[in-house]
């Protein structure tokens, strides 16, 4: 099964150890973590959405301006533009690009965070509307005559889109979510389903739900990781670099004043918390001292050690039905040659070996 990368273009240089740095959107920026990640064998970038952020669709379009194969996925939350206008301009767009657009449906955890753009729905609601946006996205995908669409917060007649997208197999759809009401969108909706980095225990549990949800409607996604490797030359300097890291956060803390909700709302923030009570290192190397610094804001967990030991720890998730990895390093740009330098090869090389041996034994 083919190993996919994906990495991060933001707006800007920041991360939790670097305070926002430049004009918010710094072309400069983008352009050369777009540029980095390319030559750097990722596959794909994800360009992150916010309720105060610049604009995920226009940022993704620059970014693939100044590459030729960088695959983009695009985040989007359902609920502020009307899903018939979205399948067009992501179709429009894979057509601009050459194939080249994903989508992660990302519903919103923090309601504060949603109420700015006015959206005050529960999180169940929001879980349900994107399902229907979805049912809508995919018609004006795939329709070869109008629709109509009737539901509790999305009503359509006649609709259809000229554009479709590039490719045959159409436009990926990466969807999130632990909760029961987001499981259920996503076993009917999710090409590639998206997890927080957690422990064995977690991702095999949560991998049997999804497939599980997914099973009634035929559907086999495929699943993603996300994580923020730690890697040096030594484990011991790779430990130190961690600890350095978690400190350098907590002082960026001290700095803005600013303190994360640690009784988050969303599940995968709840589980990521749960395993950082438990302790900072899990399973091999996987470091979870940052998310408990952070209430688990977003990717915040770590594998930590050589560029050999995070390949060999990433190959365990491969053999529980990993086939993506989400990662994104706290010093972006120089992170970000370093992973494609020292370890997309790696995995990529025991992932071919697992492959390979799994045919001989067939």
């Amino acid at each position: 099964m083919p190993v996919e990368f994906i990495g991060f273009v933001g707006q800007r240089n920041y991360s939790e150890t670097v305070p926002g740095e430049g004009p918010v959107v710094d072309v400069a920026f983008i352009e050369a973590m777009a540029k980095a990640q390319e030559f750097g064998g990722f596959d794909r970038v994800l360009v992150a959405f916010g309720s105060s952020t610049p604009e995920s669709i226009l940022i993704a379009q620059h970014a693939a301006s100044v590459t030729r194969n960088l695959q983009l996925m695009i985040a989007h939350r359902p609920g502020f533009n009307a899903p018939t206008i979205v399948a067009r301009q992501l179709a429009t767009l894979d057509h601009l690009t050459q194939g080249r657009v994903a989508v992660h449906i990302i519903t919103g955890a923090e309601d504060a965070e949603l109420a700015r753009d006015g959206d005050h729905l529960t999180k169940d609601e929001r879980y349900a509307r994107a399902g229907e946006f979805l049912d809508i996205v995919r018609s004006e995908w795939t329709s070869d005559k109008p629709f109509d669409y009737a539901g509790k917060y999305y009503r359509v007649d006649g609709a259809f889109s000229d554009v479709k997208p590039c490719r045959p197999t159409g436009i990926p759809v990466y969807f999130g979510g632990a909760s029961a009401a987001a499981l259920e969108v996503a076993g009917r909706h999710a090409d590639v389903y998206a997890l927080w980095g957690e422990t064995h225990e977690q991702v095999r549990d949560l991998i049997a739900r999804v497939r599980a949800a997914a099973r009634p409607h035929g559907r086999d996604p495929r699943f993603s990781l996300s994580l923020r490797p730690i890697i040096a030359d030594t484990e011991e300097a790779a430990w130190a670099k961690a600890d350095a890291i978690l400190e350098r956060a907590r002082s960026v803390l001290d700095q803005t004043g600013y303190r994360f909700d640690k009784q988050p709302a969303n599940e995968g923030a709840k589980r990521l918390l749960d395993a950082a009570a438990k302790g900072d290192r899990h399973d091999k190397r996987l470091w979870t001292a940052l998310a408990g610094l952070v209430g688990a804001k977003g990717n915040t967990t770590s594998l930590v050690g050589t560029p050999d030991q995070v390949a060999d720890a990433m190959l365990d998730y491969y053999d529980l039905g990993i086939s993506t990895f989400l990662i994104r390093g706290f010093d972006p740009i120089t992170d970000a040659v370093a992973y494609g330098r020292d370890l997309l090869p790696r995995v990529r090389a025991l992932v071919a070996a697992r492959d390979g041996a799994q045919i001989a034994a067939e």
